[in-house]
């Protein structure tokens, strides 16, 4: 089984400093559908792993949440996608929790749910934290320069062997195409 992680904001869709707080303000970034669409039909198992703080600042609910991922799922489906499942941390940021990321745990909650080792699991993220998350479980990172990916190569906080693309749709290339 081939599995890819996807962090959510700044990687599929738009990210925002104010958060995604209705179906209204989610908003793809061009190619990412196709890419996701593309890669499910080249047998990918296509799996969210997103920090939802929103929840645990009072923001948004649980429901609403439902209703942005009801959206990304019904976008990802018309461009020929499918995302198997979304796992995210509710918490905010100062909770101690193991499954916000750059904690692995949503990365080893994935891992064990699909049956497949950490070390098997590749993930694309715009963030270190995705990148830390990743790494830490043993898994594969690969950085996206939209969303915040291209301050986070700017910075020079790229963590070794993490390979770099301009956008999804050249990570998805290069996990169909390229990679051994």
């Amino acid at each position: 089984m081939k599995i890819l992680i996807l962090d959510r904001d700044g990687v599929i869709n738009e990210d925002r400093p104010d958060f995604i707080k209705s179906p209204e303000e989610w908003l793809p970034i061009p190619g990412s559908l196709n890419a996701i669409g593309e890669l499910t039909r080249a047998g990918w198992t296509m799996v969210v792993a997103t920090n939802q703080s929103c929840i645990g600042r009072g923001i948004i609910d649980v429901h609403m949440l439902n209703r942005i991922h009801a959206k990304m799922h019904k976008a990802v489906h018309h461009a020929g996608g499918h995302i198997d499942a979304v796992f995210f941390c509710p918490h905010a940021p100062d909770a101690a929790c193991d499954c916000r990321k750059p904690a692995p745990g949503l990365v080893l909650d994935i891992a064990k749910r699909f049956r497949v080792e950490p070390k098997d699991c590749f993930m694309i993220g715009d963030s270190l934290r995705d990148l830390e998350a990743i790494i830490a479980a043993g898994g594969q990172a690969l950085l996206v320069r939209t969303g915040n990916g291209a301050k986070i190569e700017l910075a020079g906080n790229v963590p070794a062997g993490t390979r770099v693309f301009d956008h999804l749709a050249a990570a998805a290339n290069w996990l169909m195409y390229s990679n051994d």
